[in-house]
């Protein structure tokens, strides 16, 4: 007889409490903590994935040396994209468990759809829990892209769905999403916090003992972050976030945790009607653009991961009307901009505090890389003096609170990218300059080691 128990979840960050409490202890939400039974039945339940396996052909671990471990570089697939093998570090890895997250509409289906069309070497489980097959038919004739062996499952309850699997055997499986499905170990509404517990355990443990990749779609908050409990980010083994503005056309992908690569790593793709185009050199996307040069614009050389970039810093400074002046950026720290201004006004004696600073990453980037800092102090200087900068200089450099100019890290890339596209004239920090060869370079590369002495070399 299978047994029932009440508990309570908060519906924020997933703590349980025997009884329900008015403010989560662990996340201080106020009435967050809603009721859910939980229903306790035989592991051997049939169709579930636990009864795939037989209980006593698992060995009992013993603890080992750790010098005895053999270890052998982990094998991936190649899923086709060169943006998305950057992300995971290379390629996919055999058992991992993949969580991607975005806005609605933001193109989250579209791009797993199109890795599984893509994987024609392989036998592709796409399953869905939000849209019909005649849906994912429409999307797929719109992508252009045909495979097949790749299979679609409209299904939600995972004991079904482990059926399907155990009879198809595929190499890759994609659901769509995990806040959809549910099972019936588990008394609940699908999306509640003991559902996706349940079932990303399931696949969890289905994609550890087949070695067999999974890729999970997720839902977001209204705050940005995955919805469901927390523990779900801790479960699987890499967590990328699609994002962009939906009237853009482009589209990230960042890499939050990575247990299998580094988690500073970005894919650029471009919305098109036939599907996500990647784009393999941002800097000429993001640079296409500047036709003139304008006051309150600076190019900033920049690092995600190991992939250089060249961004555009739009800076706008105008008169406050109010009593207040306004800072505002987008796609740069808030902060970060307040302390650079003040800089300017202590170090260098420009007057801002009257005025209204407004600053923008353009093609829809945020970044935090330090480097920008020089960038995005010429560029407020350049819209406060309204005079332009020259269209062939690029800036990389720390700025600190003193007005010195500080090095940053793998400068020889940044001077690479410059180079490439074509500028003349870099200004970096003089403990930059010492001990790197500059001759090689087919860029003028002006040390400084002070910032009034970067804004006397731009606006003279």
């Amino acid at each position: 007889m299978a047994k029932l128990k009440t508990l309570y979840f908060c519906q924020n960050c997933g703590a349980q409490s025997a009884k329900w409490i008015g403010r989560c202890p662990s996340c201080g939400e106020w009435n967050t903590y809603v009721e859910e039974v939980i229903q306790k039945e035989d592991s051997s339940a049939a169709g579930s994935w636990k009864a795939s396996t037989t209980v006593g052909s698992t060995k009992a671990a013993k603890p080992r040396v750790i010098s005895e471990i053999h270890f052998e570089e982990e094998s991936r697939f190649d899923t086709n994209d060169g943006e998305l093998n950057r992300v995971l570090g290379g390629g996919l890895v055999p058992g991992s468990l993949v969580l991607i997250g975005g806005e609605p509409g933001i193109g989250k289906s579209t791009l797993m759809l199109q890795i599984a069309m893509s994987l024609t070497q392989m036998k592709v489980l796409y399953i869905s829990g939000e849209e019909s097959e005649q849906q994912i038919k429409m999307r797929a004739e719109r992508l252009g892209e045909q495979h097949p062996n790749c299979y679609i499952l409209t299904e939600t309850n995972t004991q079904n769905i482990f059926k399907q699997i155990d009879a198809l055997q595929p190499n890759v499986v994609i659901v769509d999403s995990i806040q959809t499905l549910h099972s019936g170990l588990v008394e609940a509404g699908a999306g509640s916090v003991s559902q996706v517990r349940e079932c990303t355990t399931e696949l969890l443990k289905y994609a550890k003992e087949t070695s067999v990749p999974v890729l999970l779609i997720g839902h977001i908050t209204k705050d940005g972050s995955i919805a469901g409990p927390k523990i779900l980010e801790h479960m699987v083994d890499t967590v990328l976030q699609f994002e962009g503005d939906r009237h853009l056309s482009y589209r990230i992908l960042r890499t939050i945790k990575n247990r299998f690569g580094s988690t500073s790593e970005l894919g650029i793709y471009e919305m098109q009607g036939t599907g996500l185009r990647q784009v393999s050199n941002p800097s000429e996307i993001l640079l296409s653009q500047r036709t003139e040069s304008l006051s309150g614009m600076a190019i900033g050389a920049t690092l995600e991961g190991n992939r250089p970039l060249l961004v555009e810093v739009q800076a706008l400074v105008t008169p406050a009307t109010y009593g207040t002046p306004q800072r505002s950026s987008t796609g740069f720290d808030t902060k970060r901009l307040q302390m650079l201004l003040a800089v300017l006004e202590k170090r260098s004696g420009l007057r801002l505090g009257q005025h209204d600073v407004f600053l923008n990453i353009a093609g829809g980037l945020r970044l935090d890389d330090p480097a920008l800092d020089l960038a995005v102090c010429a560029a407020v200087v350049s819209s406060l003096n309204d005079v332009a900068i020259r269209g062939e200089v690029c800036l990389a450099a720390e700025v600190g609170l003193s007005g010195e100019i500080r090095a940053v890290s793998r400068l020889d890339q940044r001077l690479s990218e410059a180079e490439k596209l074509g500028f003349a004239e870099m200004y970096i920090s003089q403990f930059n300059a010492r001990g790197l060869d500059l001759a090689r370079y087919g860029i003028r590369v002006q040390p400084a080691g002070r910032l009034d002495e970067v804004l006397e070399g731009l606006f003279g």
